[in-house]
């Protein structure tokens, strides 16, 4: 905004910055806008015909709001006008200009779904990732978790969701899907992502999680036998890889009180690499809030995906510099 206004100056008086103010700003810097509107701009509408377009920016802003927030297209129109973060986030003025309705913002987001600008946006964050090093190569954990989908059938269609399945996770049994991930191992940075109903079995997606470089493989009791299947040995580099994935708990021998537990140690030691895949799902479910699909079908969620883990490597990286400098202060 060019000019403060009186709503502005009052709120610069404020004691201290929301947890979600100081949110919003981390964001603002690290998200390319200029990258990602240029990506948006061939698939938008010139404006030339019919209503006149809000600007590229300003509706990809009110998208990832949606998403971060998890809130539905007349939620998070309705939240613009009521808060003041996101109002400043958005860069809106109200004396010049109105906030997109929540009909705009549905056909922005189909725009995006339609054209996979999604999966663009996650490949070229990961692109600057590995070029500045961020991402490492030669090794790689996998993992999957289950996202909820409504299993009610009260709708116009009397039915779930025919793309959602459920599975037996424990003693509960999950509708939904399943997010299956591959993170580099050295740094906790996702580098694929694929999506499926979620009674697909974890060690199914697992060879379109590999890189070409991986040469040692993290995973839970889930992958065991991975070595066996097809697609790992009909694969040249893949049958090489060391696979290094944890037994089950009640598998290991059982040692007397004064002998040392090699077995335990070592699978200890293959958590602790792979407890990093665990710290984007968190980001995920829990600062994203993404625990439970609210659209049908698993391309509209997958698109989501993809946004949502191309903003949690972000996070991560910039958190991890903001991390490095107070320790370079204390020290």
């Amino acid at each position: 905004m060019s000019q403060m206004t009186f709503s502005d100056y009052e709120y610069s008086l404020r004691k201290r910055k929301t947890k979600r103010e100081e949110f919003l700003d981390i964001m603002n810097e690290i998200i390319p806008w200029e990258e990602w509107v240029e990506f948006v701009r061939p698939y938008y509408p010139s404006g030339k015909r019919g209503r006149p377009t809000k600007g590229i920016e300003k509706m990809l802003r009110m998208y990832l709001l949606q998403i971060w927030f998890n809130l539905s297209d007349e939620g998070v129109e309705d939240a613009i006008y009521d808060s003041y973060a996101f109002r400043k986030f958005m860069n809106i003025d109200f004396m010049e200009e109105q906030v997109p309705d929540a009909t705009t913002l549905l056909k922005f987001r189909h725009l995006l779904e339609e054209n996979h600008l999604g999966e663009v946006f996650f490949k070229a964050i990961n692109r600057v990732m590995e070029a500045t090093g961020h991402i490492m190569h030669g090794g790689t954990i996998v993992d999957a978790t289950i996202i909820s989908a409504p299993s009610s059938t009260k709708n116009a269609e009397k039915k779930r969701d025919p793309e959602m399945h459920q599975t037996k996770k424990g003693n509960v049994w999950k509708f939904g899907m399943k997010c299956h991930i591959g993170v580099d191992s050295g740094s906790g940075l996702v580098h694929t992502i694929t999506a499926t109903a979620a009674n697909a079995h974890d060690i199914t997606e697992a060879h379109k999680l590999l890189r070409e470089d991986d040469h040692v493989v993290y995973g839970d009791s889930g992958y065991i036998g991975i070595e066996k299947r097809d697609e790992i040995k009909n694969n040249e580099h893949f049958r090489k890889i060391d696979f290094r994935i944890n037994r089950r708990p009640k598998s290991l021998p059982q040692v007397s009180d004064h002998a040392i537990d090699w077995e335990r140690y070592i699978e200890n030691r293959k958590s602790a690499v792979r407890c990093k895949v665990e710290h984007a799902f968190k980001i995920i479910k829990d600062i994203f809030g993404f625990r439970k699909v609210r659209y049908r079908g698993l391309a509209k969620n997958f698109n989501k995906l993809n946004v949502l883990f191309a903003c949690a490597n972000l996070l991560m990286v910039k958190r991890g510099q903001i991390k490095s400098q107070k320790a370079l202060i204390r020290g």
